[in-house]
């Protein structure tokens, strides 16, 4: 099969799919700007809250023990990571809500 016929394929089912949330997103009270925004605090603060803990962690453990090491740095990076994977679980479970109806 020739790669635009492909393509147009894809294009027309990306679209319909859209156009179907779009509906169900009309349909579905309770969803709209308060939520978006609730839905943006959320992804925040599952950010923010394992940084924060990772610097107050690391803060104790650097005065606990004097070493080469910036434990502060080290489980502020790590708290970064951890809160990067929880907003990416949030947006991931609300875009299947999404796609699914939910």
């Amino acid at each position: 099969m020739p790669r635009s016929v492909k393509h147009g394929k894809t294009l027309a089912n990306n679209i319909g799919d859209k156009a179907a949330r779009r509906r169900r997103a009309r349909t579905r009270p309770g969803r709209g700007l308060w939520f978006g925004l609730g839905m943006f605090g959320l992804v925040g603060w599952s950010v923010a809250v394992p940084m924060l803990l990772g610097i107050a962690l690391g803060i104790w453990l650097d005065r606990l023990w004097q070493d080469r090491v910036s434990w502060t740095l080290t489980l502020l990076f790590l708290g970064l990571i951890v809160g990067c994977r929880n907003a990416w679980y949030w947006i991931e479970r609300e875009r299947q809500d999404n796609d699914h109806g939910g």
